[in-house]
């Protein structure tokens, strides 16, 4: 047995570089642009599925990319700096789809019979949905609240939860790919090669490139190979889906950005205030909330951190509600959250650098700035994206599974809990998502409650969260506490509870004096 044993390890192993120390300048930063062409897959991928519904145009669309890729960059500098300080890039989310998808098919806006107007006068709804809904995330943040609640998290409730993290945007993975194959296929190979068989070969001596540059070795090749197929007219008469996936012509986005373009806050006008879009959003921002806090429970396990402390986790969720707060004042069509991708990303280049991803957040804000300069990385085909997504989703996944070696996996207990939390994180947001054409699985007289419930067990994460969060702290607590890893745990939910926490996560410029830990 002692042959076969491997002891829980608290650090994962062959990670080169940890949160506080950082690779030479050069490589720091072509990494962090690797980070902001990451992240460009949702920042792309959410206004090009809800501006054209709002009404918008190309330009409109353009526009919304440059403000969400703007913003981002601030908030993903807040949070490295002022936040949890975790190498964590903070993007557009998904969870925000449903409560807007409502603002959108709202009677009074589909009556606005010109279609720039109905974009315009549904921003502004979105616009002030979001900074009344910010309010959660700051009070639960800055209040300790959300702090308190998780103390009742474990390594056997937090397992599920993250590793639904990844499981659950399976829909953004090979789905995506598989529209189209040709492009796809071939990008999903290569960056599997590169970085897993080709790690060791060093053409420069000095540095890894197939180790740390997968990801831009691969796009440059891939998106190469698809500008090609698009000049020699593979697809001139393939159905419009295929084209819209493989053309890397047909978005617009260049020919609709402008040279250069400051966004600004309410540069679309005045928010327009309404209860019922506020309540919607409400359930989406507590979904963000969930998945940002799995995100950087992986996030500080990849960069070889000790797990958040409740404290900095309070912090970290109060300064993501002024993120959100931002998108409304901004008008970035949607709210924020971790960029799961990213987070996986520190895996796949094996470096956990905090200085990455702050000059990565400097990449955003320039070339929002620049439209058509960011705009020519935009036009990256979605296949390129969701081929990253099947393995930097699938890190994280496995990230969140890596909590259980703290954990007693001979006991039954916790066998039904972590499977019962993985199956129906999974089922039941499919259930729920195969009602969505059909105007959601709820259906009631109200709207914003219809989307409220839709958006919360529409979420892999939240659902995990629910039922193993619960289970755990209902089943045999008292006598499972070993069981449940919470000797190895007890330590990280205080400050002061372990001494690496204060070189990690103390505040720069010495603010600890003026914000000390609680």
């Amino acid at each position: 047995m002692a042959d076969i044993s491997h002891p829980p390890m608290e650090q994962l192993q062959d990670l080169e570089y940890c949160i506080d120390s950082n690779p030479p300048w050069v490589e720091t930063i072509v990494l962090a642009f690797q980070n902001y062409i990451v992240m460009l897959g949702s920042s792309v991928m959410i206004p090009s599925i809800l501006v054209p519904a709002m009404g918008g145009s190309d330009g409109d669309k353009a526009r919304v990319i440059q403000t969400l890729l703007f913003v981002s960059g601030i908030k993903t500098l807040l949070q490295a700096l002022f936040g949890t300080r975790l190498p964590a890039v903070v993007g557009g989310s998904f969870a925000y789809i449903i409560p807007i998808a409502y603002i959108i098919n709202g009677s009074s806006l589909q009556r606005i019979p010109d279609s720039h107007d109905r974009f315009i006068h549904t921003m502004r709804t979105i616009q002030g949905a979001l900074i009344v809904a910010s309010s959660i995330q700051i009070i639960l943040g800055y209040s300790q609240i959300w702090g308190l609640f998780s103390r009742f998290f474990s390594p056997l409730g937090m397992a599920p939860v993250v590793g639904l993290l990844g499981l659950g945007f399976y829909n953004r993975g090979f789905p995506l790919l598989g529209n189209c194959v040709e492009i796809g296929l071939p990008m999903l190979l290569l960056v599997i090669g590169l970085s897993q068989y080709l790690k060791h070969i060093r053409p420069f001596k000095d540095i890894p490139i197939f180790e740390r540059f997968p990801v831009l070795i691969s796009i440059s090749i891939i998106w190469i190979y698809a500008v090609i197929l698009t000049a020699a007219g593979a697809y001139r008469h393939k159905p419009t889906l295929t084209q819209l996936s493989c053309r890397t012509d047909k978005a617009n986005l260049v020919s609709a950005a402008p040279w250069f373009k400051f966004p600004y806050p309410l540069q679309w006008g005045p928010p327009t205030f309404a209860a019922g879009p506020c309540f919607a959003m409400m359930a989406a921002v507590l979904v963000s909330m969930v998945e940002s806090t799995a995100a950087y429970k992986a996030a500080s396990r990849l960069a070889i951190a000790t797990p958040p402390p409740a404290y900095v986790l309070s912090r970290g969720i109060g300064w993501q509600g002024i993120g959100v707060l931002l998108d409304g004042l901004f008008g970035t069509g949607t709210g924020s959250t971790v960029s799961v991708e990213n987070v996986g990303l520190l895996g796949l280049t094996r470096v956990g650098s905090r200085r990455v991803v702050q000059i990565s957040a400097g990449f955003m804000i320039f070339f929002s700035i620049l439209g058509k300069f960011g705009a020519v990385f935009a036009s990256i085909p979605f296949p390129i994206f969701a081929a990253l997504y099947c393995l930097l989703f699938g890190i994280v996944a496995s990230v969140g599974l890596s909590f259980l070696q703290f954990t007693n996996m001979n006991s039954m207990r916790n066998l039904v809990i972590t499977g019962l939390s993985l199956f129906l994180g999974i089922s039941i947001p499919q259930f729920f998502d195969d009602y969505l054409p059909r105007n959601g699985l709820v259906r009631t007289n109200a709207g914003w409650f219809n989307a409220s419930v839709n958006t919360i067990f529409a979420s892999s994460a939240t659902v995990g969260l629910i039922i193993a969060v619960f289970l755990d702290n209902t089943l045999e607590v008292e006598k499972s506490k070993k069981d449940r890893g919470m000797p190895w745990w007890v330590k990280f939910r205080t400050f002061r509870g372990d001494s690496r926490n204060e070189e990690f996560y103390n505040l720069p410029f010495n603010l600890n004096r003026f914000f000390p830990p609680t």
